[in-house]
Formats: C-alpha cells, structure tokens, sequence
C-alpha cells in the first residue's frame, strides 16, 4: 500500500527536487510549487520526507 505525502505549500520553496528524484508522486503546479500526484511506499516515503530542504512534505 502507497502513502499519499503532503506538501505544504507556504514552506514550498520550487527547487525541485522532489519532483526530480520522485516524479511519480510529485509534479509542479501552476506556482511552480510542487505538489502530490501519486504514492510512495514506506521506504521512498520517508527518503522523500527527509530529502525536502525547505521541510514542506509531510505525511
């Protein structure tokens, strides 16, 4: 089963790199913000989680 994350689009600072490194669960919006398009399991979930540098994706 997937986890559906969370960005928090105030702290959401568009460098990109969730939607680089998991572009199946996170895609740019009109903002140029990123945003949750699909799942991740567990594992990525949290690589994901940890990876955001502006601390805007949570579960």
């Amino acid at each position: 089963m997937g986890i559906k994350l969370k960005v928090d689009k105030d702290l959401c600072v568009g460098c990109g790199l969730c939607v680089g490194s998991y572009a199946e669960a996170f895609a740019f919006d009109d903002e140029n913000k990123a945003e949750v398009i699909g799942e991740l399991d567990e594992a990525t979930a949290e690589e994901a989680i940890a990876s955001c540098p502006a601390g805007a994706i949570s579960k």
